[in-house]
C-alpha cells in the first residue's frame, strides 16, 4: 500500500489550507497513494488561539464535506485536523475520510501547554481502528504519541499502522521527538507510524517539520526537513519478519506494569 504525508505551512485562512491539502492529494493520488495524513489542525492553523471559536465546526460542517470531496474525487482516504465544535465544548480533532464516505474520528486526549488546555477540551477517547485496504490503523494527535501507553493501547486493539498529524514546535526537545521516539514507538510495537506535521511560521510560533514515516523496524521510510514536503512511500503489511526479531507484544507481562 501507498500512503503519503503532508508536511505544510499554515496558509492563513481554511479555504487556503483546503487548497494546500487539494493539492497533495491530487499528488499523493497520482503516485498511487491510497491514504494522505495532514498536520494537526492542518485546516485552520495551530497557533491561532484567539479564532479558535469562531473556526469550530461540527461534523456536519462545510470543512468536513469538502474533504469527503477531496476523498471520492482522488480515491484516496484522508487524515485531516481541526477544531471540532460540540454544543459548547471544541476539541482538537482528527478525522479520516475516506472514499465510499463514512467518517472516523479521534479527540486529541493529551493537551500541550497553557494555550492548548485554554482553547480545547481534553478527551478521554481511545483511538478508533479503522480498516481499510486490509489494514487496521489507529489514530493519535501530536503530544498524544508521546505517551506510551496510548499507543500500546492502540496496539493492543489491532492497530498495525497509527495515523499522527502533529504540530511540534521548533525547539531541541521536539526535533528528539521526530528523531529518537516516533522511532521507538514504532520499533517496540512493531507498527507503521505516518507523523505529519506543520512547518514554517505561524503568528510567532515557529515549527520543527521533521515530518517522517518510520516502519515497524523502527527505520524511517522517509523523512521531511524544515520546508513543506509531500513524502510518499510504499509500506509492506507483511510485519512477520520484525514480529520475530523483538517479540515484544508476545513477551509482555503486563500484570508487573500496572501502576
Amino acid at each position: 500500500m501507498v500512503v503519503a504525508a503532508l508536511q505544510m505551512q499554515p496558509a492563513g485562512s481554511v479555504e487556503a489550507n483546503l487548497a494546500k491539502i487539494d493539492k497533495a492529494a491530487k499528488s499523493a493520488a497520482a503516485f498511487g497513494a491510497e491514504l494522505l495524513v495532514t498536520p494537526e489542525t492542518g485546516i485552520t492553523g495551530y497557533a491561532i488561539w484567539d479564532r479558535i471559536p469562531l473556526l469550530a465546526e461540527d461534523r456536519e460542517g462545510p470543512v468536513l464535506q469538502s474533504l469527503d470531496k477531496m476523498s471520492r474525487t482522488y480515491n484516496l482516504a484522508i487524515v485531516a485536523g481541526f477544531p471540532e465544535r460540540d454544543h459548547d465544548v471544541v476539541y482538537n480533532t482528527a478525522v479520516i475520510a475516506q472514499p465510499d464516505g463514512t467518517r472516523s474520528f479521534y479527540r486529541k486526549s493529551h493537551l500541550f501547554g497553557p494555550h492548548e488546555k485554554s482553547a480545547f477540551a481534553a478527551a478521554g477517547d481511545r483511538s478508533p481502528i479503522v480498516s481499510f485496504n486490509g489494514m487496521r490503523a489507529g489514530m493519535l494527535i501530536c503530544y498524544d504519541v508521546e505517551f506510551p501507553e496510548m499507543v500500546r493501547s492502540a496496539v493492543l486493539a489491532g492497530a498495525e499502522m497509527l495515523m499522527v498529524p502533529t504540530a511540534l514546535p521548533k525547539a531541541a526537545p521536539a526535533n528528539r521527538v521526530s528523531r529518537s521516539m516516533i522511532p521507538s514507538r514504532a520499533l517496540e510495537n512493531h507498527i507503521f507510524i505516518i507523523y505529519a506535521g506543520l512547518c514554517g511560521e505561524e503568528n510567532g510560533t515557529s515549527y520543527q517539520g521533521g515530518s517522517v514515516i518510520v516502519g515497524p523496524d523502527g527505520e524511517d521510510l522517509a523523512r521531511a526537513g524544515a520546508a513543506e514536503s509531500l513524502l510518499i512511500t510504499e509500506i509492506d503489511r507483511l510485519r512477520s519478519a520484525f514480529l520475530n526479531l523483538d517479540p515484544y507484544l508476545d513477551d509482555r507481562r503486563p500484570t508487573l506494569y500496572r501502576l
